[in-house]
């Protein structure tokens, strides 16, 4: 066994060197729910779901997809915000052995449309607020099924009863169209079915267990393919780490459609015993009233929260002191906002690194030992990195030069969905190449400097400018488009676009927003579009989007 440096930088309770059973994923839930039936699993705006309940739940509704010919391998896609919905459909997914194609719920018509497409997706379990979306693009689909579910049929009394009523009342939401056709069905009425236990399927743990969509390394949209491996091995590391157990409770406001909600607030807790207290979105005065309400013990979350939660006028006075975890991921965290966190909760505030392509985090601040704030700590157990010439790709740097971040472990995708060659440039010889530029300490600590490509994150979502820049190309009146990331101060990035109109039209920067908000989700759109007569570009037509950065970089 190698001796890796970070090693004697682990907590006393992280072994250097961990099990992973050789099993699927609801194997380790089934296991959980059994031990441990009697305590919480879900409480989502004051109703409780037992593990016991959760898993009447789960193996009810496994059990009517079973009777509609749902198979193992079998894409679903999941459009669903963070609710008990989508635990259950989650799992029973697993329980059959299908995939679940986790969707996010924010993105357009024309997003959806792709993803349903490229995974070839059998059916579709959705909100029914979400019901326009679908209608828009279904005749483009051959849905064998679409089941929809009302965030009020999991709420506890009178919640269930009033929610219909401010549905009507409040403007805001979208109207709810539900066709009437033998292929489309409810959930609830699902539940409510009686079907026998359908047959345990063979499942192997390298079968593709979920399917989440993301720019990934390269900048194209490409579907990371998780395996039943990938995602027990990183729930095993998750919960070692922090030594995660059925006392534990984990807050979940990160969103469960993305791999670090999945793997982290999800997997990890509900295959432990431990409970997950859901939020369907992130609201900074409802999670602080939800910590005094629930006491949960873990925090997950990305740095822009932190940065609203510390607005709050009167977060001094809460009490939030049942939290005895932190986790920061996505983006780096302010120094001044990890100590206030602290100070105001006495728990240990942890920066971590992950991408989709490794499930989700697998490198972190020790919990208890030395942190290094501005790193991303150091590798889970048996997750190794080093760091790699950044034009070779090959030759190794020493530690505090810069290099590209490569890593190896037992977490990693098994490949892109239906791309083997985009796969190939990204996994090579067992290592993956992440295509983000770091330094290593002498510990083995990691700071990350840069993206060699031009990865963007706003809100702690991923945004390739690649695909803003699609888009952008797609207005009649522009000629050229380009999308730069940069810095704002609490959204840790935002988009501004360079257009260049076509010979004799009139452009605005309006106009381009406006049609940025069809084709986009919310946080892709533009906040800024500067109309030029050109663009730099290379010697060979490139144009160079880093030079644009540069040049606002220097005008701020």
């Amino acid at each position: 066994m190698v001796d890796h440096p970070w090693f004697a930088c682990y907590d006393d309770h992280v072994p250097a060197r961990l099990e992973y059973p050789a099993t699927d994923l609801y194997t380790q839930f089934a296991a959980a729910a059994e031990r441990f039936a009697a305590l919480p699993a879900l409480k989502f705006l004051g109703l409780t779901l037992t593990y016991r309940q959760l898993s009447e739940h789960i193996e009810r509704l496994a059990a009517a997809l079973h009777a509609r010919g749902l198979l193992r391998g079998d894409r679903v896609v999941l459009l669903l915000p963070n609710c008990p919905q989508f635990v259950i459909a989650y799992y029973a997914l697993q329980r059959l052995g299908a995939v679940a194609v986790l969707a996010n719920p924010l993105n357009v018509e024309r997003e959806l449309l792709f993803k349903f497409r490229d995974s070839a997706a059998k059916g579709v379990i959705l909100l029914d607020l979400l019901s326009r979306k679908l209608n828009a693009i279904r005749g483009e689909l051959d849905l064998e099924f679409v089941i929809y579910s009302g965030i009020g049929e999991f709420l506890p009394f009178p919640k269930n009863l009033l929610y219909p009523v401010v549905r009507r009342l409040d403007k805001k939401l979208p109207a709810v169209h539900i066709p009437g056709d033998a292929r489309t069905l409810r959930l609830k009425n699902l539940l409510a079915e009686s079907h026998p236990a359908p047959p345990s399927p063979a499942i192997e743990p390298e079968d593709t267990a979920a399917l989440l969509y993301s720019g990934g390394t390269t900048g194209i949209a490409k579907g990371i393919m998780l395996s039943h491996r990938a995602l027990v091995s990183n729930l095993t590391q998750v919960c070692a780490w922090v030594a995660l157990d059925e006392a534990d409770s984990l807050l979940a406001v990160l969103p469960l459609f993305h791999g670090f909600g999945m793997s982290v607030c999800m997997n990890a807790p509900l295959c432990r015993g431990a409970s997950v207290v859901l939020l369907p979105k992130f609201d900074p005065a409802q999670v602080v009233a939800t910590i005094e309400k629930d006491r949960p013990t873990l925090f997950a979350g990305v740095p822009t929260m932190f940065i609203a939660l510390k607005t709050l006028p009167d977060l001094g006075q809460r009490t939030l002191t049942s939290l005895r975890g932190i986790f920061a991921g996505a983006a780096p965290l302010p120094l001044e906002v990890m100590r206030e966190f602290e100070r105001l909760t006495g728990a240990h505030l942890i920066e971590g690194y992950g991408l989709t392509e490794a499930v989700t985090a697998i490198a972190c601040n020790p919990a208890r030992g030395v942190r290094k704030p501005g790193t991303v700590g150091i590798p889970f157990p048996d997750v190794e990195w080093r760091l790699v010439d950044l034009l070779d790709g090959t030759g190794e740097v020493p530690a505090g030069e810069a290099g590209e971040v490569v890593l190896r472990g037992p977490d990693l995708m098994t490949g892109y969905w239906n791309q083997p060659e985009k796969t190939a440039e990204v996994l090579r010889d067992g290592w993956l190449h992440t295509g983000d530029v770091g330094v290593l300490d002498a510990d083995g600590y990691l700071t990350i400097v840069d993206r060699i490509k031009d990865l963007v994150i706003v809100g702690g979502f991923n945004v390739f400018p690649s695909e803003i820049d699609a888009v952008l190309h797609q207005h009649p009146k522009v000629l050229e488009g380009v999308a730069v990331g940069l810095p704002h101060p609490t959204q840790g990035e935002f988009i501004k676009a360079y257009v260049v109109p076509r010979p004799g039209q009139i452009l605005t920067g309006d106009e381009v927003i406006a049609f940025c908000r069809e084709n986009l989700s919310l946080y892709m759109v533009p906040r800024e579009v500067e109309v030029r007569a050109d663009l730099p570009k290379s010697a060979i037509g490139k144009v160079l989007r880093r030079q644009l950065r540069e040049e606002a970089l220097g005008a701020s």
